[in-house]
């Protein structure tokens, strides 16, 4: 899948990152749609069906992790790749989030272009699976 027009559901407590993030996609050609918290990153990924899931680990009324575990145990989500872009950044951190289903793991504070680098290329994997 070729990343323009691509959606892409960025999942952040921090208002002011889902901008920076929402600005820099859209740049690009990307279809965004935004969460702030956990329920509503399950919610939305549930009614607008994303390419791809931008999350946080650290977020209010359901974690990062549990959101992820929630996205892979449902059989309509568990194709759609997730990016974790989380300042966690220690190594159980890390394993633990691939071991859940996680198909990429960026420590903030992160590079732009190194995001949109690694949705390009999941966004690739996922065209490849298809």
């Amino acid at each position: 899948m070729d990343g323009a027009k691509a959606k892409v559901l960025i999942c952040d407590d921090d208002p002011l990152l889902r901008e920076l993030i929402d600005f820099r996609l859209r740049a690009k050609g990307y279809d965004v749609i935004k969460a702030a918290d956990g329920a509503e990153a399950l919610a939305m990924a549930q009614s607008e069906r994303p390419d791809v899931v931008v999350l946080d680990a650290m977020m209010p009324k359901s974690d990062g992790f549990e959101v992820l575990v929630r996205l892979k145990g449902d059989q309509r989500l568990c194709a759609v790749p997730v990016i974790m872009l989380t300042a966690r950044k220690h190594e159980r951190d890390i394993a633990s989030a691939l071991q859940k289903g996680a198909d990429d793991y960026l420590v903030k504070p992160f590079i732009p272009e190194e995001l949109l680098a690694r949705l390009s290329r999941v966004l690739a994997r996922k065209g490849d699976a298809s």
